[in-house]
């Protein structure tokens, strides 16, 4: 009777410590987590298993607890939908793909066999998905970027980089309001009486090529001959000076923009210019969205993008997030994945950067089984937390590093609107010119119209001819017709 009850003791006993033990190990995994703040089984709330993935910023493992944007989404959608919960990282860390055999693998594996109610991650909602799981309203709006690394994809200047400041159509403009203001100087010098007082005794000194030689002198910011003296001529090259001052002022603040910023320096702006280029691997995530995505489309660039990976699949796919950044970091790759994971890899690591071109627009939403109640719950919900800016506060609590600080604004040729209140004033300042020019030949005409008694309007246009050579190259045509047919 003793030993019976000896014995009966000891298993107790040993029954209660390996419960302990248990209990002990599941709460120390990170693996698997029981979030009393949203209340347990006891205060009748229903406990749902939710599963994960491991991936900065959506779930990170911090002193033995888990955390990140996907912790905090799953958090406030508890205190919601008044429901608890416990986190399971997948087992096999995939995201979800239907496997060799035909079974999906992943978090959405899970889900089909009910090893878990709902999967909270970075988890992209696709069409081949959604026939077997159910989704919610999306959380978070990302595409399909390329992540780079600076110094792999930067390039010689070419031997022209001076002339990258301006845009083509700019240079252009810049030219012409050149030749025009020339052309305007030589005008205006030879109807001036002020600037050629005796156009039949003196020589003008604004002879085109002069101009031309006047106006390329400011725009060095060099005191060239012949100087001006008449008003008229001083009203064009003072307007052409102030010209030229903000021309290079805004010529030096962008070319220095332009050494200071390296996207002016990507040679792979887009996905066709990385199939192009030789010199960097490329892949994605082995069995994710980006990769089947590729494969189901029918664009000949994202059908050469994808017959290139699954060529060298074994080398190019990447089984983590982790492994993918730092294969970038690491070596000549370039990783194609979710636009919005690669600005946080960006901004954390100020080595890298995403080229501007981002395709596939979708969205991360919350996976749950086809005949859960929970769908339409949780769509509601995380369409009520972003109505009130709780997702834009968690996107902003989780991308912000101090490399968001740090980094440039992407730069761009100066286009001619910017410039255009310039052209203007330029435009201003020879019509202004011109009519002076013109206002004083008038006057000259007008007092020596008195004195040899003729019109004033006669005159005038006797003066215009000389200053011209209208007059003489006609007479000269005269003469020249007169003695052939003589």
């Amino acid at each position: 009777m003793d030993k019976g009850l000896h014995f009966t003791v000891c298993v107790i006993t040993t029954m209660l410590l390996l419960r302990g033990s248990s209990l002990a190990g599941e709460k120390n995994d990170p693996r698997m987590r029981a979030v009393s703040k949203s209340g347990g089984p006891e205060e009748g709330l229903p406990t749902l298993t939710v599963t994960t993935i491991l991936e900065d910023p959506y779930v990170m493992v911090r002193s033995a607890e888990l955390e990140g944007y996907c912790i905090d989404l799953l958090k406030a959608l508890a205190a919601m939908l008044h429901f608890s919960y416990k986190v399971k990282v997948v087992g096999d860390g995939q995201y979800g793909a239907v496997s060799s055999s035909g079974n999906w693998t992943g978090m959405i594996g899970e889900i089909l066999r009910q090893e878990a109610d709902i999967a909270v991650a970075p988890l992209t909602v696709t069409s081949a998905r959604e026939e077997v799981v159910s989704f919610t309203t999306p959380f978070l709006q990302t595409g399909i970027g390329i992540l780079l690394r600076k110094d792999t994809v930067s390039q010689d200047m070419s031997f022209f980089h001076f002339l990258a400041p301006f845009s083509k159509e700019t240079w252009t403009g810049l030219l012409f309001a050149y030749v025009l203001t020339c052309f305007c100087l030589f005008l205006v010098a030879r109807l001036s009486p002020c600037e050629w007082n005796e156009p039949k005794n003196e020589e003008n000194h604004f002879t085109f090529l002069n101009s031309l030689w006047f106006g390329a002198g400011a725009l060095a910011l060099q005191g060239v001959t012949p100087r001006p003296k008449a008003l008229s001529v001083r009203v064009i090259a003072a307007v052409w000076w102030l010209f030229t001052i903000a021309l290079l002022a805004a010529y030096i603040a962008n070319f220095t923009a332009l050494l200071s910023s390296g996207s002016e320096q990507l040679p792979i702006q887009t996905f066709e210019d990385l199939v192009k280029q030789r010199k960097l691997e490329f892949g994605t995530l082995d069995g994710s969205s980006t990769f089947y995505f590729f494969k189901n489309s029918k664009n000949p660039i994202h059908q050469m993008i994808y017959e290139y990976m699954d060529k060298r699949r074994d080398h190019v796919l990447v089984k983590t997030y982790q492994e993918a950044v730092q294969r970038v970091l690491e070596s000549n790759y370039a990783f194609i994945g979710e636009s919005i994971s690669q600005d946080l890899a960006a901004a954390r690591h100020c080595d890298l950067i995403r080229a501007p071109e981002v395709i596939g627009a979708r969205g991360f939403g919350i996976a749950t089984t086809q005949a859960s109640l929970w769908t339409k719950k949780l769509s509601i919900a995380v369409l009520k937390l972003r109505e009130s800016g709780d997702l834009d506060y968690l996107r902003n609590k989780w991308w912000e590093t101090s490399c968001l600080h740090k980094s440039r604004e992407r730069w761009s040729p100066l286009q001619p609107q910017a410039l255009g209140g310039l052209f203007l004033t330029l435009a201003i300042g020879l019509t202004l010119g011109v009519i002076a020019a013109v206002v004083e030949l008038s006057n000259k005409s007008r007092h020596a119209a008195g004195h040899v008694k003729k019109s004033c309007c006669s005159v005038f246009t006797e003066e215009m001819c000389t200053r011209l050579r209208i007059k003489e190259n006609t007479r000269q045509s005269q003469e020249t017709s007169g003695r052939a047919n003589a």
